[in-house]
């Protein structure tokens, strides 16, 4: 079976994997930056890509030591080449296509969402047919999944992503960073239903989605009065989860799939996995979340789709550029 060598560096987190065949995880590491970026309330880029170019040096190293591997024994070397960070992209894509043609090894540029979008497969040669739910901290979509490599984006978000809206809310709550871990903590002391909190597009007859609304009323509402802060995470919560839901089981039922895969960082959410259990096993759907380690960003992810690109022959050619920016047409 292939070894393949995977480098991800989309935004705060340095990560590198080392994967043989589809699920037998030789070495992996993640830095992250969270505790940095904390101070700033928010992911700064130029930091981000400076901490990268420091660490990935050693966590490559390390990784390859965990393996018992040299370089000369990956068959390829992967990286995120988008969406992302440009800055931060560029450290992890120049990286890893420097090592590429050093060792004489194929490159392979992969798409960060579809890292996410697969998960839930992690290990398993064959992607079922499914509808994905990808929400992270810049991403909210709904994906018609066919196989690998056949995707169909159904919808995504209009502005705010869902974990951006976290933890938007919860910096003007004056919680930590990243926010959403706060705000789920924080909800199990609330009452869901003190606050009515609007449920953006939730009757828009479409896939996509807008969290910027719901925002601002948690803005307008902490100005005006002085709500007990776990109700407001209680109701805040509930609205997105609401939204996300109701649409990802609508997709699965006009797409006609049996299967809802969840994943990134905000598929951590106990409230999201309560509800999404619940309601697929009322209506016979089967769900499927990411192993916890492969819920925020990682490498073994980008590994995994690596691996299938490999298996199906699809190299990329050393020139491959970043692509910050989401593009339906990128998977």
């Amino acid at each position: 079976m292939a070894i393949l060598l995977a480098v991800e560096t989309s935004c705060d987190e340095t990560a590198v994997a080392v994967l043989e065949g589809f699920g037998n995880l030789l070495g992996s590491a993640i830095w992250s930056q969270a505790e940095i970026h904390s101070e700033y309330g928010g992911v700064v880029p130029e930091v981000a890509s400076r901490n990268h170019v420091a660490a990935l040096p050693g966590l490559v190293r390390s990784v390859l030591r965990q393996g018992a591997l040299s370089l000369d024994e990956v068959d390829a070397i992967a990286a995120t080449t988008g969406p992302g960070l440009p800055a931060a992209l560029l450290v992890g894509a120049a990286a890893a296509k420097g090592m590429a043609l050093g060792a004489g090894k194929p490159f392979l540029a992969i798409n960060h969402m579809e890292g996410h979008l697969l998960s839930p497969f992690f290990g398993e040669p064959r992607v079922e047919p499914h509808v994905g739910l990808v929400v992270s901290g810049g991403h909210t979509m709904l994906v018609d999944v066919g196989g690998f490599g056949d995707y169909r984006v159904l919808g995504s978000t209009l502005d705010d992503a869902a974990g951006e809206a976290f933890d938007k809310v919860a910096k003007l709550m004056g919680l930590g960073y990243p926010g959403g871990v706060e705000i789920d903590r924080l909800a199990r002391d609330g009452n869901r239903t003190a606050i009515d909190f609007p449920r953006s597009m939730l009757h828009s007859g479409d896939y996509k989605f807008s969290f910027s609304g719901l925002k601002t009323a948690v803005r307008y509402l902490l100005e005006k009065e002085s709500p007990r802060i776990e109700d407001v995470c209680a109701s805040f919560q509930e609205a997105v989860i609401d939204v996300l839901i109701e649409k990802a089981m609508r997709a699965v039922r006009e797409m006609g799939r049996d299967v809802l895969a969840v994943s990134g960082g905000v598929s951590s959410n106990s409230r999201l996995q309560e509800l999404a259990c619940k309601r697929c096993a009322r209506e016979g759907v089967r769900v499927r979340f990411a192993a916890p380690q492969l819920r925020t960003d990682n490498a073994a992810m980008i590994a995994y789709v690596a691996a299938h690109r490999f298996a199906a022959g699809r190299m990329s050619p050393l020139d491959t550029d970043v692509q910050p920016a989401f593009a339906a047409a990128s998977f």
